[in-house]
């Protein structure tokens, strides 16, 4: 299993019509927990993989990746998506205790990048899984 930072911005990312805040977030966990995300790239990711999503501030939410990368021909920008499922009760945590940026150990700023081993275990903790 491997795990992986998702960055959103609330100010240019929407899911499900909204800003892709930690509210959107806590509430599509809840109520439509799947859910497919873009990808700029494909990685490496498989299913049973987790994205921990992290914003312009220090918030948080999980999900299980579902399925592999898929190409997405009719988006250039971002050739391929992955489908997942956000994990209601550790974004919950996450909602109520957020992870912040010098926690993640966060360098070069990149859309999808692989957590580094300090920051999974806080977000183990914090996530309560």
């Amino acid at each position: 299993m491997q795990d992986w930072i998702y960055i959103l911005n609330p100010n240019k990312d929407t899911l499900d019509g909204e800003p892709a805040g930690k509210e959107t977030m806590r509430r599509l966990a809840h109520d439509d927990p799947k859910s497919d995300f873009w990808l700029s790239r494909r990685n490496r990711m498989e299913p049973g993989d987790r994205l921990w999503f992290f914003f312009s501030h220090p918030e948080s939410a999980v999900a299980e990746v579902d399925g592999e990368p898929r190409e997405d021909p009719d988006d250039p920008e971002f050739g391929y998506r992955v489908e997942a499922t956000l994990l209601p009760e550790p974004t919950g945590a996450l909602y109520g205790s957020p992870v912040g940026r010098d926690e993640l150990e966060l360098g070069q700023v990149r859309s999808v990048q692989k957590v580094k081993p300090g920051a999974l275990k806080i977000l183990l903790a914090r996530a309560g899984l």
